[in-house]
């Protein structure tokens, strides 16, 4: 049985594996972290369980679909449960407006707010569904490996505005600017700005709409070890602690992938589940990258970068629900910092996650696991974050005893954090961007990272940094257009 490598066990790189194992070849996973998951590792710390990354579940569809591809059922793995509100969003104000997928609460808040946005959120709905017809029911799947398959959509992309940014599009049918913050700040969870990312990423409203927002029990990390038990029971290998330093070419063509202990593992097929910037310029020569050389990978713009600090609290808030944003004073101006000034904003806003609020097991009895995420700029700043890093994360906790957890701080009982620094250092994401290229109209479809390798035949690409791009369905969905470009056992020279 031909052998294929994959880089990385991500969601992304352990999706990959098991599509791979349904074609037919016998699969290895070499990570460089002691265990696996990547963005979406586990950090346990004096009895509480910490999500370190993706904490959303939508589309669960794939799941189902991904495990049925090699003959399994998902919910022998691991199970999902409804999350109710999707989010909730707080205001400076104090006022508050609940995300949900019941149509009828839904709309009786947006009259709440303003009256006349009730017929023109039911535009954009309409608007954002063909969005979602186009841009992930028949495009998401599918590669865009030449210029002609971006020619081919550009008729549908601007009869449905897709040069607009969510933002400009949201306004022409939003007048209340809270509920245009509202029904725009989604493109965040994917590291786009919403004045600056394509409208396309309206879908993402839409998605979960339709099937739901989800939490697994016990933690995404739950899906993570759900995806290796399914690969180890179809007979594929994962290596921990085994960084790959270089990926052999030789004429144009894989021939295998070096270790960093020195070892030389041969293939013909390297799937990376991993930054394709540092893929491209760390392990593969220079003279092997016509189309990805050092210098078109540096004109490419990186996604912001992320302050996610976990904490862990004396007792329980059990009127908060599992998520919450906490919207700060400015939005343009939040964004502005972030993306362009690339500065530490006073006025920042936040995500904070209370997973025990459905899946009281996260935390020891009586106590309440959380974590806060904070968009900030990313390494191109230049921040100190080993000099900042512990005032802001001070900061953060005072904005969220003072808006959402009294008494926070004299009832924290663990706590640390990461930034910018551990996503460049730990996950080698270029630029210490949390989310791969920022998904600009220019940055996404054929011109983003290519799932086939351009340059060097039997090399592909999953996980955020390639087609269709971040979050969870974008990242799962890389594999099954893997599916779709890689060549069949045996037909490699």
């Amino acid at each position: 049985m031909e052998r294929a490598v994959v880089i990385g066990a991500g969601l992304g790189g352990l999706a990959a594996a098991l599509r791979l194992t349904a074609l037919g070849y016998r699969v290895q996973i070499y990570e460089a972290l002691p265990d696996p998951g990547g963005r979406a590792r586990v950090f346990e710390r004096d009895g509480f369980t910490f999500d370190a990354g993706p904490t959303v579940i939508t589309a669960p569809y794939l799941l189902d679909e991904l495990f049925h591809r090699v003959g399994l059922r998902a919910e022998d793995y691991f199970q999902l449960l409804p999350v109710d509100p999707y989010y909730r969003i707080l205001f400076p104000g104090g006022e508050h407006f609940d995300f949900v997928g019941d149509d009828e609460r839904l709309l009786a808040q947006i009259e709440a707010f303003e009256p006349r946005d009730v017929d023109g959120y039911r535009k954009l709905m309409k608007r954002a569904e063909e969005i979602f017809q186009v841009g992930y029911l028949q495009l998401a799947d599918h590669p865009f490996e030449r210029l002609s398959d971006m020619i081919r959509i550009l008729p549908a992309m601007i009869r449905l505005g897709s040069f607009r940014s969510v933002h400009s599009l949201v306004s022409r049918y939003i007048r209340d600017e809270r509920l245009r913050r509202v029904f725009s700040f989604e493109s965040l969870l994917v590291g786009g700005d919403p004045f600056r990312t394509t409208s396309i990423y309206l879908l993402i409203h839409v998605l979960e709409k339709r099937w739901g927002v989800h939490f697994v029990r016990g933690g995404t990390g739950h899906l993570v070890n759900g995806l290796v038990q399914a690969l180890r029971d179809l007979g594929g290998e994962l290596h921990c602690s085994s960084p790959v330093e270089r990926v052999e070419v030789d004429v144009g063509r894989v021939r295998a992938v070096h270790l960093e202990s020195g070892r030389r593992v041969r293939c013909k097929v390297v799937v990376a589940n991993a930054d394709p910037a540092t893929v491209y310029t760390r392990m593969i020569p220079g003279e092997h990258r016509r189309w990805n050389s050092d210098r078109s990978i540096a004109r490419k713009r990186s996604s912001m970068g992320l302050f996610v600090g976990y904490f862990g609290t004396k007792g329980r808030y059990p009127d908060l629900p599992h998520h919450t944003i906490l919207l700060g004073p400015g939005y343009r101006e939040l964004l502005d910092d972030i993306f362009r000034r690339r500065v530490l904003s006073e006025a920042f806003s936040l995500y904070l996650h209370a997973p025990t609020r459905t899946d009281p097991g996260m935390a020891p009895e009586g106590k309440d696991a959380f974590y806060v995420l904070s968009p900030v700029p990313n390494n191109r700043s230049e921040i100190d974050w080993s000099r900042v890093g512990e005032p802001y994360f001070q900061r953060v906790l005072e904005v969220l005893e003072e808006r959402a957890l009294p008494d926070l701080r004299s009832r924290v009982e663990t706590r640390f954090h990461v930034d910018p620094d551990y996503f460049e250092g730990e996950l080698r994401s270029k630029d210490g961007s949390a989310f791969g290229p920022e998904p600009l109209l220019m940055q996404s479809a054929y011109f983003r990272y290519h799932n086939r390798s351009r340059d060097v035949a039997g090399l592909y690409f999953v996980g955020a940094g390639t087609h269709p791009g971040a979050g969870v369905p974008g990242v799962l969905t890389s594999a099954k257009v893997l599916e779709r470009v890689m060549e069949p056992p045996g037909s490699r020279g």
